[in-house]
This record gives C-alpha cells, structure tokens and sequence, in this order.
C-alpha cells in the first residue's frame, strides 16, 4: 500500500489518505474485491491515528469506493464509472484553477492557454 502523506501540506491528513485510495482504484492498482489494510495496521505502517484512518475509510464507504464489512475488513467496491469520471473531472478542474491563476499573474491571455491546451491534447494523436 502506497500512501504519502504530508505534514506540511495544507489538505487534512484524512484527505490525503483518501485521495490516494481513490488514486490508486481508479488507476486499477486497487481492485474490485481487493482487502484493504485494516484501521489499525494502516494506522501502524504510516503513523497516523487510528481515528484519522477511519474517517478516510468512512469518506470512501459513504462516496461508494470501498465497502465496509463488519468484522471482515474494508474491500474496494464495484465503481461507478459516472463517479470515475466526475472525480476525474474534479481532478483536471484543479489543475486548470491553478494554470489560470499562473496565466493571470504573468499576462498570458485565455486565447494563448486555450491553444495551448489544445496542443497538449492533441499531441498524443500524432
């Protein structure tokens, strides 16, 4: 189980264990059925409060990436393919908020990140 997490970061620690659950599911490293590691071993591995781990945990039950089994464990569940693709949509909207504020600061004009945007996609195609 891969998961960084970052005490100088500004998203809640619960948050950044959640982002990286839903990374790595929708990656396909995580798959449909796959055990995840309990509460407390988790909380062990990364030295994060069994607390924190379980708000994660119930973050990703209540959104419908994980099921949680009493007294058997938490297991990655059957996604929603809508799901994936509005987190995936979140995601890019993210990083474009943060392209658009570079771009004001330094006078770029919308035309110029547009097109821009445009290469990038379309280079791929070549």
């Amino acid at each position: 189980m891969k998961i960084i997490i970052s005490n100088s970061s500004s998203v809640p620690i619960y948050e950044q264990i959640k982002s990286a659950f839903i990374k790595q599911i929708l990656s396909g490293d995580l798959m449909v059925d796959e055990a995840l590691p309990s509460i407390r071993s988790l909380a062990q591995d990364i030295h994060i409060s069994i607390m924190t781990i379980k708000k994660a945990y119930d973050e990703l039950e209540r959104e419908g990436y994980i099921k949680i089994v009493q007294g058997k464990g938490a297991y990655v569940a059957l996604i929603n393919k809508e799901l994936a693709i509005e987190h995936a949509k979140k995601e890019i909207e993210e990083y474009i908020e943060k392209a658009v504020l570079i771009a004001k600061e330094h006078h770029i004009s919308e035309e110029e990140i547009k097109a821009l945007i445009t290469f990038i996609y379309r280079s791929d195609e070549e």
